[in-house]
């Protein structure tokens, strides 16, 4: 979601002030910023990369350093006191409107963290490609307050976007040669938009609609939510030959006692149940997850069952994290008494397990064909190019740049650290 939002803020100043990215931030007449709090770690990394640009400042007092995202929204004023060379804070619903804000901000600190997501959805300029693969927002927010979750608090209650207007984004991007659009929001399967007619419109609606535009020939979402994994998502796996085989679907953990002090409103069987159900119209589909560790209370045997679980579906790539408790959030309230050093060896025993599953998930792909959606040139070996598979893993290959941008068929040669190796099949 940052990465989208980052990328409409480039559209947006390129459009109203002219400017352009440098790498340099020597040269640059405006940082920006653009942050996450659903950890700590990430929120006070925001700080320290702040005080990396305080000199900048110093140096050149019309320089505007502003801070974005959620970090803006929870922090607030606390930012503009901790580093006062900060002229802008704006949060993730504000974003439309930061032409304005950065004119207003070269005169005077400027704050604008106020929740108007439908407005910013019908404000913000249309997107330019930047690659065969495109992010489309289509809602924001949260309704379900997972005690340890701070989304709600910061992007605010669940709100969709239009079925007209995704669509329209989505045939904007493919007519500028897009072949593949990523579906975003906080429970992107409780999407529920307006239709022109009066009507309302399901993720599923979408996927279908968006299957039938010819340009398009893949379609990914993220994140869906275990509670709202209905039937009829089941069929557009069943019949939408272009909704890729991967599915990133956050478990957190596979304690139902956890669950149950998370506010996750499923039990580990019901999750269970979901992959059974996805995995009988897909066999071969991968699942990727979320996890939290260290929970406030969580036992070794809490653990060994995440632990399980893990074995029992053999996750492909997830993410797993170290539990952290975030301002204003139920779970802020619970004793966070599970120690740092049993987080940190049950975060690596977890880690280790999934990676375990990543690498034999990858030698099954040894020399299989895999369709490739080329995306660059490969950034350490200008001689190679990048693409990604279907279940979202990165292939570097000899080839014509002129295949960027298109789906290509490749034989898997080698496994490395972090990606792939393969050759075009002839």
């Amino acid at each position: 979601m940052n990465e989208h939002d980052s990328a409409r803020i480039v559209d947006i100043l390129k459009k109203s002030h002219g400017l352009k990215i440098t790498l340099s931030p020597e040269e640059a007449d405006v940082i920006l910023f653009n942050t996450c709090s659903v950890r700590a770690k990430a929120e006070e990394k925001v700080f320290s990369d702040l005080g990396r640009v305080k000199h900048l400042k110093e140096k050149n007092p019309k320089l505007i350093i502003g801070v974005g995202g959620c970090v803006a929204t929870q922090e607030a004023e606390n930012i503009f006191r901790r580093a006062p060379y900060v002229s802008l804070v704006f949060g993730p619903q504000s974003i439309h409107r930061l032409s304005d804000l950065l004119e207003k901000a070269k005169r005077k600190k400027t704050m604008d963290i106020n929740f108007t997501p439908v407005e910013k959805f019908d404000n913000l300029p249309a997107p330019e490609k930047d690659g065969p693969s495109a992010y489309i927002s289509i809602m924001e927010g949260c309704n379900n307050f997972c005690s340890y979750c701070i989304v709600p608090y910061v992007r605010g209650r669940e709100t969709s976007r239009s079925f007209s207007s995704i669509l329209n984004e989505a045939k904007n991007l493919s007519e500028q040669g897009v072949k593949e659009i990523h579906l975003l929001g906080q429970n992107v399967n409780h999407y529920c938009g307006k239709k022109e007619n009066g009507g309302s419109a399901d993720l599923v609606d979408l996927l279908y609609a968006l299957h039938d535009l010819p340009q398009i020939e893949r379609i990914r979402f993220t994140t869906s939510h275990p509670g709202y994994f209905f039937d009829r998502l089941l069929e557009a796996y069943r019949d939408l030959p272009k909704l890729v085989n991967h599915l990133h679907l956050p478990v957190q953990s596979g304690s139902n006692r956890i669950l149950k002090l998370m506010r996750r409103t499923y039990t580990r069987e019901q999750y269970g149940e979901v992959i059974q159900k996805i995995k009988s119209v897909r066999p071969a589909i991968n699942i990727s997850s979320d996890f939290i560790v260290g929970f406030p209370s969580e036992t070794l045997e809490d653990f060994e069952q995440t632990l399980s679980l893990a074995d029992e579906i053999k996750f492909d790539h997830s993410f797993s994290f170290m539990y952290s408790p975030r301002p204003g959030t139920q779970a802020e309230k619970l004793k966070d008494d599970v120690p740092l050093k049993i987080k940190k060896m049950r975060l690596y025993t977890l880690h280790e397990k999934l990676l375990g599953f990543e690498k034999a998930i990858s030698e099954t792909m040894l020399n299989t064909s895999q369709k490739i959606l080329v995306t660059s040139l490969d950034k350490k070996n200008s001689t190679l190019l990048s693409g990604r598979t279907e279940n979202n893993r990165i292939v570097h290959f000899e080839g014509d740049k002129k295949l960027i941008g298109e789906l290509v068929n490749v034989i898997i040669t080698e496994i490395l650290k972090n990606s792939l190796k393969g050759k075009l099949e002839k």
